[in-house]
Parts: C-alpha cells; sequence; structure tokens
C-alpha cells in the first residue's frame, strides 16, 4: 500500500503565501510524476502544477509565476510554494501521484485533501 501524507492547509489573506507539502509512503519502487491539484466548490478538479515523468514542471495558466512546485525524490516528497494568493485559489488542494510499487503495479494515489482558504 502507499499513503500520500499532506500538510500546510489553512486560512490567509490575499496576497500571503503557504507552502504545502506532501509525502508518499509505502511499498514504493519509484514515483514517475507527482503534483498537485485543487477542486474549488462546485467546480472539477484541475491541475495546479506538477512534475511530469521526465522531470519536467508544468503549472496551470492562472498560477504561473505565483507558485513554485519542487520535489525531493530521495524522500519522496513534493512541495508547493504559493505566493501572491488570491481569493480564487480557495480550494481543497489533492497532493496525487503516479507510483509504481515493489511489486511493479501502476497506480495513481491522491491524498486526503487540504483546505486552503484565502480571505480577507
Amino acid at each position: 500500500q502507499v499513503q500520500l501524507e499532506e500538510s500546510g492547509g489553512g486560512v490567509v489573506q490575499p496576497g500571503g503565501s503557504l507552502r504545502l507539502s506532501c509525502a508518499a509512503s509505502g511499498s514504493i519502487s519509484s514515483i514517475p510524476s507527482m503534483g498537485w491539484y485543487r477542486q474549488a466548490p462546485g467546480k472539477q478538479r484541475e491541475l495546479v502544477a506538477r512534475f511530469e515523468s521526465d522531470g519536467t514542471p508544468t503549472y496551470a495558466d492562472s498560477v504561473k509565476g505565483r507558485f513554485t512546485i519542487s520535489r525531493n525524490n530521495a524522500k519522496n516528497t513534493v512541495n508547493l510554494q504559493m505566493n501572491s494568493l488570491k481569493p480564487e485559489d480557495t480550494a481543497v488542494y489533492y497532493c496525487n501521484a503516479l507510483v509504481i510499487t515493489t511489486t511493479q503495479f501502476h497506480h495513481d494515489y491522491w491524498g486526503q485533501g487540504t483546505q486552503i482558504t484565502v480571505s480577507s
């Protein structure tokens, strides 16, 4: 089994910053791709930022220049530094990882989600 544990959510004023962290643990052989998605009330889940299998980061247009994704492959962690937060960034943020397990099983895993609220 594989678990994704997220931390760092909370309430912040517009223009503020937050940092999300996600750690994967369990029967992991490798993690080709890892990143963050979000879902606002009444909307579909959408990509925020992720590292593709070639190591290239991809960002949603709405967060480019404000959010920065980073990764520690040795520790199976991914972080999301969020600056200049806007009310429209309010959502539940989910960590996602495409994992190859020690038994060579390929599976998409999700964290439980962490709430980010941007409000004055």
